[in-house]
């Protein structure tokens, strides 16, 4: 067996089920101590079509949904990483759907 965290665990079960397609792609958020990094990701081509990396969670939000909405993109589906939905996670989604994206 091995020894996965809690985090992984989650990571694992959320990537099971979430696929960002061409239509819809997936707005990835990864979370370290110091800086939130996200990504809109096209998995059936598996490339990134925007990203951005910031120490604060709403302005990094805005930026995302800038870029995407730039590139034509309104609808994605949201992969938080396996990151609970609190705190600077929730303020990421909020400021990316105040932005325009829908999911």
């Amino acid at each position: 067996m091995t020894d996965l965290t809690n985090i992984q665990r989650r990571h694992n079960r959320i990537r099971a089920k979430v696929k960002g397609t061409a239509e819809r792609p997936r707005l990835a958020v990864y979370k370290s101590n110091r800086y939130l990094e996200a990504q809109v990701i096209n998995d059936d081509l598996g490339r990134t079509i925007v990203s951005a990396k910031m120490d604060d969670a709403e302005k990094l939000g805005t930026a995302i949904a800038k870029g995407a909405k730039e590139k034509g993109i309104e609808k994605v589906v949201f992969d938080r990483g396996g990151f609970r939905y609190t705190g600077s996670i929730a303020a990421l989604a909020a400021a990316a759907r105040k932005g325009g994206l829908i999911f």
